[in-house]
Order: C-alpha cells, then structure tokens, then sequence
C-alpha cells in the first residue's frame, strides 16, 4: 500500500508541469517611455495569470536598480485559450497607471494592450527569454 502512495505522489509531480499555462516564464518587456525594460516573471495565481518585475534594466541594458522589483506588473489576467488573455490588469511603472488589459501570446512573442479612462495604450511586444 505505500507503494502504491509513492507512486501515486510520483505521477502527481510529473503530470503537474502539464497543467502550466504556456504564458508562464519570463519575458522582456518592451521599452518604456524612459528606454528602460525589465524582465516579468509570469505565473499562475489560482486561475489567473498575474506577473512580478524581477529585474529592471536602464536604456543600455544595464542593471538597473529600482523600487518596483517585486511589484506585480499583471495580474487577473484571465486565460481564454489560444493564447488569449483578458479582463486584467497591468501596471505600467513609467507612467504609475494601472489599464484595463488584454494580452496576445503568438509563439515566444506577448502583445499588450490596455486602456485607463478611456484613452488606450499598445503595452508593446515583449519576448519570451525563458
């Protein structure tokens, strides 16, 4: 019977990395309005997609050291499938403006695009780095 829980819990960990959304990694934001980018770990947050900045790099891709790492920069993005996602939220930092959003995954590429008050914003293109 142990064996049985063993290979139970084995065959749980391994079917687990299935369930992962594709949209979970990191990627590199497009350029702000200053020239600065960062990298955005993406996860799953319950049954939303919601993403962290991890590192932020100024104009000339050195590091760059900032208080919004570790700030959400996405979250209640809901999954919609086909590499679909909306009625989220994104924060973008240069601006401090939160925009109602929706993103569009397309292979190693992710489309943002958001609107607050009305007046609608393209977050740019970022790229898969992992």
């Amino acid at each position: 019977m142990r064996n049985l829980g063993l290979i139970s819990a084995f065959a749980i960990a391994l079917a687990a990395p299935a369930f992962a959304d594709p949209v979970e990694g990191i990627w590199k934001t497009a350029k702000d309005d200053n020239g600065n980018f960062g990298h955005i770990k993406v996860s799953m947050c319950g049954d939303r997609i919601c993403g962290v900045l991890v590192k932020s790099f100024d104009s000339n891709g050195d590091p760059l050291e900032s208080e919004n790492i570790g700030k959400r920069i996405i979250w209640n993005m809901v999954p919609e499938g086909d590499g679909y996602y909306d009625s989220g939220k994104v924060w973008a930092p240069d601006r401090d403006k939160t925009y109602s959003s929706k993103m569009t995954m397309n292979g190693n590429k992710l489309t943002i695009k958001g609107c607050v008050f009305g007046i609608c914003r393209n977050g740019g293109t970022w790229v898969r780095i992992k």
